[in-house]
């Protein structure tokens, strides 16, 4: 990928977009990296972070250091991503709170849309559907129907607790179709890093980030190999993943609806969902494998 001012600028944008999913449970932010293109280089970047600039670093020759960290870090993509994510998650997690709870029935139809057309994209991206790949997205679908199923888990706030919860919520953000945030609502962390966000809490954010960093640096390579050679198997794994995760917006809309009116407006905003999501892949054409 070629950078340049106007890259980066889709990109930050891009990075607001996945940021926005990334706190909302049932929404993964991997999806909209999916769709909008950036998948494959997010999954490369990270793949490729192996720490050799730490090397250098001990023996005090910071020149090298430097020329390594800029060699194997892929700032210009990292940057404008992180930083978009960042802003999002930090400015939008008030006003997502809001919507969750003031008009779920709503915001889950709308989650519901763009998760149906994410479904459909992935799609038309396999290169064969035939009845292993069928098998496979069933089997994926069943499994993450029962999963998204549980019952939210108790647990307590400690820092080791945020840290292994960084860690299990960040592998479920890159992965289209699982949400990390609803990861976290299962282990009982969600609303308090939600707080946590609000009151700009440093040391519970900074654990948090940290296990977020390791677990995301161990499933990039899993994706990255799996993608490179069982590309079919993954992807219809993928699409089962978004599959069975429809059941949350679908038990939350079914439970909000009040009325023919209430039911229409979902409907309609569903539809708004899966048209944005057409357009935007319409008319840039981003995924590219």
């Amino acid at each position: 990928m070629t950078y340049n001012i106007t890259t980066m600028i889709g990109i930050f944008l891009r990075g607001i977009l996945m940021g926005i999913c990334d706190i909302m449970p049932g929404v993964s932010g991997g999806t909209i990296a999916l769709i909008t293109g950036i998948y494959e280089e997010l999954i490369d970047s990270i793949s490729k972070i192996k720490f050799g600039f730490l090397k250098p670093l001990l023996k005090l020759n910071f020149k090298k250091f430097e020329t390594d960290l800029i060699d194997e870090v892929n700032f210009p993509f990292f940057i404008p991503l992180g930083l978009g994510i960042a802003i999002a998650m930090l400015s939008m997690s008030k006003l997502m709170t809001y919507c969750l709870n003031t008009y779920p029935a709503y915001t889950y139809a709308f989650f519901g849309g763009l998760i149906l057309s994410s479904i459909y994209i992935v799609y038309t991206e396999l290169d064969a559907f035939n009845l292993k790949t069928i098998i496979i997205t069933i089997i994926a679908a069943v499994i993450t129907y029962l999963f998204v199923g549980l019952n939210p888990i108790q647990a307590n706030h400690e820092l080791i607790t945020l840290f292994f919860s960084g860690l299990i919520a960040i592998c479920a953000m890159i992965l289209p179709g699982i949400s990390g945030a609803f990861l976290l609502l299962l282990l009982g962390q969600y609303e308090f890093m939600i707080n946590a966000l609000h009151s700009f809490a440093l040391p519970e954010i900074i654990v948090f980030i940290l296990g977020a960093g390791i677990g995301i640096m161990s499933i990039s390579r899993v994706i990255k190999y799996l993608l490179e050679h069982h590309k079919e198997v993954t992807m219809a794994i993928l699409i089962g993943l978004m599959i069975g995760s429809l059941r949350i917006p679908a038990a939350q809309v079914i439970t909000g609806i009040t009325g023919l009116t209430s039911l229409i407006l979902c409907i309609i905003i569903a539809a708004i969902g899966c048209i944005l999501i057409l357009v935007m892949e319409t008319k840039f054409n981003y995924i590219d494998y």
